[in-house]
């Protein structure tokens, strides 16, 4: 059994990871911006470039999931820079000290964005050997990556999830979804026929738990179901479940870029992903198609 250091641990991803590290046995280790009593949680700042030493020195792997909510908020020119920086500046402080402290670290495991191939509609399905887009979402995304890929130059194998839209029972992207279909007023969002690269949360998990597991996953993969579905489809699939109608039009995209600004892109636009290279490795999805993940 390991242990395994991780950022953003106290978060929607990093909660349930986490409970499932120790359900298989393994320490788990936080960073935590708050200090506490608790032996397993450490204190770092990033303002202040401090890590707390031990963590790093006790840490067989790392697993990287801080940053910032890319839609919580408005993308201010000041909400740009600090979705940047809580990823980059936080790789960096990581680097650093494991190069100083650790540097036979056995695995950095990290997430980023499906966001890299940009926010855009076509009819391509990106793999992992796709170029980056040219957008703002693609540049948060491939600094992200290049910060990850420090762990490289000193020989410690270094894994990097492009993770799609994360669905799950509670909390994330299908609750959000759900409700104004819930209220009855559901719709498409623009022109419906963009796709959301999705993936459940019970699947994320199993995928980080795969990299810790397996010393041949290195490298970047998308960490996406296999099965692509637009707007439009994930739309009427959940009013079906919920036996809810659907009597509004699609709403505008001007109407949704009025409201979100430049963060609208992310809702508007979307390819499908390949999801191949990670199956390749013998990763099974327990949820492949989203009637099973809406189900559960």
């Amino acid at each position: 059994m390991a242990s395994i250091l991780v950022t953003g641990g106290t978060g929607f991803i990093g909660n349930a990871l986490c409970d499932l590290l120790r359900e298989k046995g393994h320490t788990v280790l936080i960073l935590s911006r708050t200090k506490t009593d608790n032996p397993n949680t450490f204190y770092w700042n990033l303002a202040e470039r401090y890590v707390d030493s031990e963590a790093v020195i006790k840490a067989d792997f790392i697993i990287h999931l801080a940053g910032e909510g890319i839609a919580d908020k408005r993308w201010t020119k000041q909400r740009k820079k600090n979705l940047i920086n809580s990823r980059v500046e936080t790789a960096n402080l990581l680097f650093k000290k494991v190069k100083e402290l650790n540097p036979n670290l056995k695995g950095f495991i990290a997430a980023s964005g499906i966001g890299y191939y940009g926010a855009t509609t076509s009819e391509k399905i990106y793999a992992e050997n796709d170029a980056a887009g040219e957008d703002f979402i693609s540049e948060i995304c491939k600094v992200w990556e290049k910060a990850t890929l420090q762990f490289e130059t000193i020989n410690i194998r270094t894994v990097i999830f492009r993770t799609g839209v994360v669905f799950a029972k509670e909390g994330g992207a299908l609750e959000k979804l759900s409700q104004p279909i819930k209220l009855g007023v559901g719709s498409a969002l623009g022109s419906g026929e963009q796709y959301i690269p999705w993936i459940h949360l019970e699947d994320l998990c199993n995928i980080y738990m795969a990299a810790i597991e397996n010393s041949k996953i290195n490298g970047i993969y998308n960490a996406v179901a296999p099965e692509h579905i637009t707007n439009k489809i994930l739309t009427k699939t959940m009013a079906k479940k919920l036996k809810k109608p659907l009597w509004l039009t699609n709403i505008p995209a001007f109407l949704m870029k009025l409201i979100l600004g430049e963060m609208a892109v992310i809702l508007l636009e979307g390819s499908r992903i390949s999801s191949e290279k990670i199956m390749a490795t013998g990763f099974k999805f327990k949820f492949p198609n989203i009637n099973e993940a809406i189900d559960n």
